[in-house]
């Protein structure tokens, strides 16, 4: 029989390997788990989290050009998304390896794949794919995203511009709705469900916040020196903001 005994600090890093490794989250709580065979044995019916994340960020352009770069993510989409493992697999659709994280001593490195949709009137929907040859083991993540582009003038931009910058700028608005299904193993159904859930909405938290603030930070800079224009001085932090988080029973 092995003790569990859970990590008691909060960290999250992405390292050279492409992975996002997330410690507990877990406050300074003394919980010890016994494990058995039987207990580590997966649970039939998975832990629902469900989060919905908005924001947006200013582009230095106007929307036909900011819209002509994004209908050709394929020549942009693999680097910026680097350290994370990026694999085309159909002309819109990409297989992704999220990283790895997770507490109380259980871990998943999720694979998801997803389609980015040509635009529609201005907007462009990301979902979720099936990846050809590829099952997941241990959970399942539904990912839908909108992203919409409104055209402003400098003077409703919240970011820091010079005089020499376009008469318009491209607001692009974000909204995600994730949704993750965990098959926890039985030891971890021992621990109490309220800090199942709330575990599992700072880890799903910090994931989104780590993957969506390095890769909008790439997008940006990729997308101003492929045009030439100059970074905003003082771009403010881009981070989704949590608004809503539940879990089934």
């Amino acid at each position: 029989m092995q003790s569990f005994y859970p990590t008691e600090h909060s960290s999250a890093d992405i390292t050279t390997d492409g992975l996002l490794h997330t410690a507990s989250v877990v406050q300074s709580t003394d919980y010890s788990i016994a494990i058995t065979e039987e207990s580590a044995q997966v649970v039939s019916e998975p832990t629902r989290f469900y989060s919905q994340f908005v924001d947006s960020m200013d582009m230095y352009a106007d929307i036909q050009t900011v819209s002509r770069y994004f209908d050709v993510h394929h020549e942009w989409f693999h680097r910026c998304a680097h350290p994370m493992k990026v694999e085309p697999i159909g002309k819109n659709s990409y297989a992704l390896v999220i990283g790895r994280f997770g507490s109380f001593g259980y871990e998943v490195e999720p694979k998801i794949g997803l389609d980015l949709l040509p635009q529609d009137q201005g907007v462009y929907r990301i979902e979720t794919v099936p990846i050809p040859g590829f099952e997941s083991v241990g959970y399942d993540v539904d990912f839908q995203a909108a992203m919409e582009l409104v055209e402003i003038s400098p003077e409703e931009s919240e970011e820091s511009h010079g005089s020499s910058l376009p008469d318009k700028f491209t607001r692009v608005q974000w909204k995600l709705d994730l949704t993750v299904y965990i098959h926890f193993p039985r030891f971890i159904h021992a621990l109490p469900k309220s800090l199942i859930q709330s575990t599992g909405d700072r880890v799903l938290q910090q994931v989104v916040r780590q993957v969506s603030g390095r890769l909008t930070r790439k997008v940006l800079e990729d997308f101003h020196q492929s045009q030439g224009i100059p970074l905003p001085k003082k771009s403010r932090q881009w981070l989704f903001r949590k608004q809503e988080s539940f879990q089934n029973d």
